[in-house]
């Protein structure tokens, strides 16, 4: 292409901004595009899992004495606010990247801004009715608690609190620069997780009733893609192979059972047989004057040998009989499969791969998260005035460089309730340093350039300086970092709960992974590759993610593309 060309614009290409060249440059990276498909893979069944693995059927009808029918729909009966919300947030917030809304000044980063606004309110009013729920429950709360909290109307009160809390607080943060915009989004996404706790607040016991039924021919159901939940377990179903069914263990000790039998009657015959031929042996060799001992010896040699080939001779004479006798009383079609097995405690590993995607999204995601706020926050201090506070805060920044993450986990699993916030707060209020450190830098970079002296010449506050002038153009680093800290964060909690030390009755790919070694040592490799590859690609994913970034915002490499 000539000058003149490009004088008269002919193959002009419209500026990106700094992110938009960042990403686009992200995604033209194979290994990145294979991180995000899976990062993409474990989001979706974090959100969905509740919808796609249940032991609830979505549809269930019960015949009553009297010949009438009841039809209820347990999944939806069943499901808690927090999955309530979170199909929600799947569903609109992926409707809202997708539809075009440029045209009405509405940018990705809005959108984005939009999306984690909107889950951090559903979140706070989740979390506040689990509080609230928890506290009037208590059986030693006061009498006139007690007596509110019998009120009909009560639930309903309640919920609308705890949604006007959560908006007088997220109406502060600036998605719409129009105040009534804000509040629209706060009051619409306030009343869903008001309803979806106020719904939830009484969740009926996980009964796993309905089989019974079914097979009894009283009711009739209709089950979603995976018909096992992660706590539904029964003793009997233990350990089974992927691919097995409900009926696997009986079909498996009727075999056993007919073949014990008729291994016994071939035996006794073959017992005997060998004990005349010992006998015969014996008196021979007395006759000839030698010790019978080494008879002895080659008879019990033979006689093993010969019951071992009996049991062959059975086994294979009897056991197609038997295994076809075994599928008439217990027939396999339209049995569910446990398409990865079970565990040792009788519980589906598929279901409990999808619900354990949630624990690692979230333990990644809120601990770094909070990592990166402190971090940004004390490392803007540092870089920004520099001198004793700088001085100051790096003691504290070695000191909390110095504390072993595992190990404060370890010692808090023992004297702190074991569940999933009290690890994303230790996790994050602990590996905020990389964060500090990289926030330092940048901002003694930037602190002498002419865009902040201008800033502070016109009598800016502090924070407008620091985190609206100088933090954009010094994150990218903490980013970058920040992907790293999520994959760290997730093998963190892996490593806890193959200890045994995660949160307490919660679906985590470490537990699984722990119990591919059972109690007599036995080795189940299911339990093994399935947890393990999962921890290993997500993982693998953040790190390759965290590397392209770094690639893409690297000053010597992007002069090198141009």
């Amino acid at each position: 292409m000539t000058g003149v060309q490009l004088m008269q614009g002919i193959g002009h290409r419209e500026a990106k901004g700094f992110w938009a060249d960042a990403w686009g440059q992200v995604v033209r990276q194979p290994r990145a595009m294979l991180a995000l498909a899976w990062i993409s893979t474990v989001a979706f069944f974090a959100a969905f899992a509740p919808v796609l693995a249940s032991g609830h059927p979505l549809i269930f009808t019960r015949t009553l004495a009297d010949g009438s029918t009841i039809t209820t729909y347990p999944l939806i009966e069943n499901l808690k606010a927090s999955d309530f919300l979170l199909v929600l947030a799947a569903v609109f917030g992926g409707l809202l990247f997708v539809l075009p809304l440029g045209r009405l000044g509405v940018s990705k980063g809005q959108k984005l801004g939009i999306v984690l606004a909107a889950m951090g309110q559903g979140a706070m009013v989740v979390f506040m009715g689990a509080a609230v729920r928890g506290y009037v429950e208590q059986r030693s709360v006061a009498p006139w608690v007690r007596d509110l909290e019998q009120q009909p109307s009560f639930i309903l009160w309640a919920s609308l609190a705890l949604a006007a809390i959560s908006g007088a607080v997220f109406v502060l943060v600036p998605v719409f620069r129009a105040l009534w915009a804000r509040m629209a989004m706060v009051v619409v996404v306030g009343l869903v997780a008001a309803g979806a706790t106020g719904l939830t607040w009484k969740t009926p016991p996980a009964v796993f009733a309905y089989r019974s039924q079914v097979e009894a021919g009283s009711a009739s159901a209709t089950f979603t893609l995976v018909p096992w939940s992660p706590v539904q377990r029964a003793t009997n179903l233990r350990l089974l192979d992927p691919g097995s069914d409900p009926l696997t263990p009986e079909r498996t000790t009727f075999i056993e059972g007919e073949l014990r039998a008729k291994y016994a009657a071939a035996e006794a015959l073959a017992s005997g047989v060998i004990a005349e031929s010992r006998a015969v042996a014996e008196s021979a060799a007395s006759a000839r004057g030698r010790t019978p001992q080494g008879v002895q010896r080659a008879g019990d040699e033979a006689a093993l040998a010969e019951l071992r080939g009996v049991r062959a001779a059975v086994r294979a004479e009897h056991l197609p009989a038997l295994e076809a006798s075994a599928m008439q009383k217990w027939p396999r079609e339209g049995q569910p499969r446990f398409v990865m097995g079970t565990d040792a405690i009788g519980q589906d590993v598929i279901s409990q791969m999808m619900y354990a995607c949630r624990l690692s999204i979230s333990i990644g995601l809120v601990s770094t998260g909070i990592a990166v706020a402190i971090g940004v926050t004390i490392g803007a201090l540092m870089g920004y005035f520099g001198g004793w506070i700088d001085t100051l805060l790096f003691r504290v920044v070695e000191i909390f460089m110095a504390i072993p993450v595992l190990f404060l986990l370890i010692v808090a699993a023992a004297v702190l309730p074991r569940n999933t916030y009290v690890m994303m707060i230790i996790i994050g209020c602990v590996t905020w340093t990389g964060a500090a450190r990289f926030t330092r830098a940048e901002f003694m970079r930037l602190r002498n350039q002419d865009f902040v002296q201008a800033a502070q010449a016109v009598g800016l506050p502090l924070r407008s300086i620091l985190f609206k002038h100088m933090l954009p153009n010094g994150v990218t680093p903490v980013l970058v970092d920040a992907s790293f800290a999520i994959a760290a964060a997730i093998q963190i909690e892996a490593v806890l709960s193959f200890l045994s030390l995660g949160p307490a009755e919660q679906p985590s790919w470490g537990r699984l992974l722990a119990s591919a070694t059972n109690e007599v040592g036995e080795f189940k490799w299911w339990l093994a590759i399935f947890p393990g590859f999962a921890i290993f690609l997500t993982a693998l994913s953040y790190n390759l993610l965290g590397e392209c970034l770094r690639d893409a915002i690297d000053p010597k490499l992007k002069k090198a593309r141009v």
